[in-house]
């Protein structure tokens, strides 16, 4: 589980499903810092002034949504052009280890729909991010079974034990699935007629790394990992993925299947980043105050 969280409200409906997401992703005892970003251009009097209304109705967002949600939760304002570069900041000064998110105010209830911020708090985020389903606070939710993308990568690893520490707090089952498709059987650029033998010794194999995983159901599925990580979604209370190992070291990096995910996914979606050793490690330093920063 995770022990620093942040979890961005803008005052909309997605702010109270992140909200609801978090709780339920937090350790006992987590510290959870509602964040609001705001931003403002220019260094005339008269922006200083703006800004400074800016900050005092961030604050009173911050406030009012935690009396509303019933939280026990630190709240922090920020200054920022760049919502997204704004969260992150928070993430490096606050030692957090996840950041959660809701989706866009567009898009059918019940599903994760990706806004320009949403995206972009995904891109190269130091921590991992959850983003909760349009609507996700509606009704109630319980974690009774979590999904895991595995394909035997130290990202997927990372993600089962994610997946294991949310699973011991609420009790939930946990389903992975390994996707096999035509880039993982060898000789990919072999002719059609070449790839069913090959494609069936892969999937065997598959069949077998997951069945020696202790306490998992594991399942292999031929076809695109995206398009069978949405259908899988759609029995799930979580999904967790790891993120790929492109750019920097311990950063998330938003690939096709995850950009695939975070468009059609039926439910929350945890990613977890390169790099780290595992969710809720200690923080590196002290923490905030309870009290709007500039």
């Amino acid at each position: 589980m995770f022990a620093s969280v942040i979890v961005g409200v803008d005052g909309r409906s997605g702010g109270r499903d992140a909200i609801v997401l978090a709780k339920q992703l937090a350790a006992a005892r987590a510290r959870l810092l509602l964040a609001n970003v705001y931003g403002h251009g220019g260094m005339f009097d008269r922006d200083v002034l703006a800004a400074t209304g800016q900050r005092d109705r961030a604050t009173a967002l911050l406030v009012q949504a935690r009396v509303e949600e019933s939280i026990e939760a630190e709240f922090v304002v920020r200054n920022d052009r760049s919502p997204s570069r704004g969260l992150h900041q928070l993430v490096e000064n606050e030692h957090a280890d996840l950041i959660v998110v809701g989706s866009t105010h567009r898009g059918p209830v019940g599903r994760v729909v990706l806004g320009d911020t949403t995206l972009a708090t995904l891109n190269g985020a130091p921590c991992a991010v959850a983003i909760a389903p349009r609507g996700y606070a509606l009704e109630p939710h319980s974690l009774t079974t979590i999904g895991v993308g595995h394909d035997g990568s130290e990202e997927s690893e990372l993600a089962l034990r994610a997946a294991r520490a949310v699973a011991a707090r609420h009790g939930s089952a946990i389903r992975a699935l390994s996707v096999v498709g035509l880039q993982s059987a060898p000789n990919a650029d072999a002719e059609p007629l070449h790839w069913t033998e090959q494609t069936e010794r892969v999937m065997s194999n598959e069949r077998a790394r997951l069945a020696g995983i202790e306490g998992v159901e594991g399942d292999v599925i031929y076809g695109d990992p995206g398009e069978q990580l949405v259908a899988l979604s759609e029995s799930l209370d979580l999904l967790l993925v790891g993120s790929r190992g492109y750019g920097s070291w311990g950063r998330l990096i938003n690939g096709s299947t995850s950009t695939y995910l975070t468009r059609r996914i039926g439910c929350p979606l945890l990613v977890l980043p390169r790099g780290r050793t595992s969710p809720g490690a200690p923080s590196q330093g002290p923490g905030a105050h309870a009290a709007p920063a500039p």
